[in-house]
């Protein structure tokens, strides 16, 4: 979430702050959630990463990175697993839920999108210092396509013409939306801000953005015209990873949240909603455990996320929430 942005994918957290011990991760749902489904994709022999969260008293960071995906055709689900000490993508039979496939063959992969045909996959990956963008088959072999080169570039996401690859860049202590040009790998820099989504059959994207008190909004920006709009901001929250639902009427992100219980307090990550255009804002989930990189089905009535309920040990997997609105 910072700008000095963590490269690392994990599988257990809880680096600072509060421990684990005080929170209950064997219950599926709260409360708070009742009239949502929730159902496990995957088991703890999938190795699900979680991304990493740091918590202070007062304070929770979590990466933002999108380290899950819905392939075009809604029939598998993509993930990253850590295992023999590399990181890489792994795809499920959504269907059959049995064994996983390995997507890529490389040593620590940061995050990753499918293509809008379904036929790539583009990802990130750390190497030493540096972070590089690749493309590779979504469904055959393990050969790769270098997109950048030489910087820390990461959160990949293709345009809905396939034209452009939108990315983010850190430089120093800012970070930066770029584009790549799959046609002629022409490179494009265009505002500040992390995890692009562009808008479908527009020349637009939103991202997230870090304000002046550190805290992250949600922001729409033109890069045709210029115009920058926020979208969602709270004084006592921060926002990230944002992505459009299927029928283009829906933002789904990622948001901090507080639990009291008494002299309990307890800072988390969940997930959320609002209107494309920042209204009907809508808190979705309420559980202790963390709540990361949603992504929606293709037909919209479900929401695909990481988190460590449902498994008194803590270990992260992919679940699937009904989404009625």
């Amino acid at each position: 979430m910072k700008r000095n942005l963590a490269l690392s994918v994990i599988c257990l957290l809880f680096s600072n702050g509060l421990t684990a011990q005080q929170v209950d991760y064997s219950v599926v749902s709260v409360p708070e959630e009742s009239g949502i489904e929730f159902a496990p994709i995957t088991s703890v022999s999938d190795y699900v990463c979680l991304p990493l969260v740091k918590r202070g008293t007062n304070s929770i960071n979590w990466l933002s990175n999108k380290i899950l995906d819905v392939s075009t055709d809604g029939k598998h689900i993509a993930y990253l697993s850590q295992r023999n000490n590399a990181t890489n993508i792994f795809i499920k039979d959504l269907d059959k839920q049995g064994s996983s496939t390995q997507r890529t063959n490389r040593i620590a992969v940061l995050d990753f999108s499918y293509s809008p045909d379904g036929k790539y996959i583009c990802f990130s990956e750390q190497r030493g210092k540096t972070n590089q963008i690749f493309q590779t088959d979504a469904t055959n072999g393990y050969v790769c396509r270098q997109v950048t080169n030489g910087s820390n570039d990461y959160s990949p996401t293709y345009s809905s013409d396939m034209q452009h690859i939108f990315f983010a860049r850190q430089e120093a202590r800012s970070v930066s939306v770029w584009s790549y040009n799959i046609q002629n790998n022409f490179l494009s820099n265009y505002t500040t801000g992390m995890n692009p989504c562009p808008v479908y059959k527009s020349t637009a994207f939103l991202c997230s953005r870090s304000n002046a008190e550190g805290r992250n909004e949600i922001w729409k920006i033109n890069y045709q015209t210029g115009v920058e709009e926020c979208l969602i901001s709270d004084p006592e929250r921060s926002f990230t990873t944002p992505t459009i639902s299927p029928d283009g009427k829906w933002i789904l992100f990622v948001g901090s949240s507080k639990i009291s219980t008494g002299s309990f307090n307890y800072l988390n990550t969940d997930v959320f909603v609002c209107k494309l255009d920042g209204t009907q804002f809508t808190q979705l989930t309420y559980h202790a455990a963390d709540d990361l990189s949603p992504v929606w089905s293709k037909d919209g009535k479900y929401i695909y996320f990481i988190s460590q309920r449902g498994n008194a040990a803590g270990v992260a997997n992919v679940w699937r929430m009904s989404f009625n609105h």
